[in-house]
C-alpha cells in the first residue's frame, strides 16, 4: 500500500578524500573537498527536514560505506543503496542507473512519490522542494523537474520508477535537462517546471558560494549552516575569494 508522502532522496556519495567533490580539488585540497561533501550533506538533509509530507533520505554508494554517514545527517534521515547495480536495459548507464535504482527503492517501499536532488546545491530554497512535493501528491501522473544553470537538473520528482527518462541521456553534458523534457513529452508524461538553481562542482561555482549571492527572483536560499561554518574556518573564504578574483582577471585577459 502507498502511503501519501513523498521520500526526499539526496543522491550522495560517502565523503571521502579523493573520491568526492574532485573537480574543486583546486582550489580546495582533497581532504578539504571531503569535508565540503560533508557539510553539503548535512545541510541538505537539514533542508529535507522542514518539508511536510516527506521523508528524507540519503541515495549513497558505493555499497559497503553506510557506517561513513554517522553523524552527518540531519536527524530521522535514513539510508538507501543506490549503485546502479540493477538489472537495466542497455541505454541505461551512469548515473542515470543510480537515479532509476533509487526512484524504484524508495516507491518500493511504498511511498506516494519520490524526489531525487543532487549533492551539489547546499542552499537551494526549501520552497522549491516544498513545490515539488506538493505538485507529486497531487491527483494525476507527473514528472518534476528542477532545472540547474549549466543544463543539467538538481532535481526529479517521479510518482513511478520510468527507465525511459534515465535511458540514451548524455550525462554531465549541457543538454540532460532538455534530452529529459523531451523524453517526458515523448511518453506524454505531464511535467512541472521548478525555479533553476545552481550546483557547486567547480571552482567558479564554489566562488559563488562564498559570495553568497541569491540566485531567484523572490527566492530565499536556504541558510546551509554547515557551510557556511566550514568555509568561514581557517580563512577558507578570504582564500576562496582571492581565488575567485584571480579566476575573474584571467577570464578578462583572454
Amino acid at each position: 500500500m502507498t502511503t501519501p508522502r513523498c521520500a526526499l532522496a539526496v543522491m550522495g556519495k560517502a565523503p571521502q578524500a579523493g573520491r568526492v567533490k574532485t573537480r574543486l580539488v583546486p582550489p580546495l585540497t582533497s581532504d578539504e573537498a571531503r569535508g565540503l561533501s560533508a557539510c553539503f550533506l548535512s545541510d541538505i538533509t537539514e533542508n529535507i527536514g522542514l518539508v511536510a509530507d516527506a521523508t528524507g533520505f540519503v541515495a549513497y554508494a558505493p555499497a559497503g560505506t553506510a557506517e561513513l554517514f554517522d553523524g552527518l545527517l540531519a536527524p530521522g534521515t535514513r539510508l538507501v543503496l543506490a549503485d546502479g547495480e540493477i538489472a537495466a536495459a542497455g541505454g541505461l548507464v551512469g548515473i542515470g542507473r543510480s537515479l532509476l535504482h533509487a526512484a524504484a527503492a524508495l516507491l518500493g517501499q511504498g511511498f506516494g512519490a519520490v524526489c531525487l536532488i543532487n549533492a551539489d546545491s547546499p542552499t537551494l530554497p526549501t520552497s522549491f522542494l516544498r513545490d515539488a512535493v506538493a505538485a507529486l501528491l497531487q491527483p494525476g501522473e507527473r514528472m518534476v523537474l528542477g532545472p540547474a544553470e549549466d543544463g543539467g537538473y538538481y532535481l526529479i520528482g517521479l510518482q513511478t520508477a520510468e527507465p525511459r527518462l534515465f535511458e540514451g541521456i548524455a550525462w554531465s553534458t549541457p543538454v540532460v535537462a532538455e534530452q529529459t523534457l523531451a523524453r517526458a513529452r515523448g511518453i506524454g508524461l505531464e511535467t512541472v517546471l521548478l525555479p533553476p538553481w545552481f550546483d557547486v562542482d567547480d571552482g567558479a561555482s564554489l566562488a559563488r558560494l562564498v559570495r553568497s549571492l541569491p540566485d531567484a527572483v523572490d527566492a530565499v536560499p536556504f541558510a546551509a549552516p554547515a557551510t557556511r561554518a566550514w568555509l568561514a574556518a581557517s580563512g577558507r573564504v578570504e582564500r576562496l575569494a582571492i581565488i575567485a578574483r584571480q579566476q575573474v582577471l584571467a577570464g578578462c585577459l583572454r
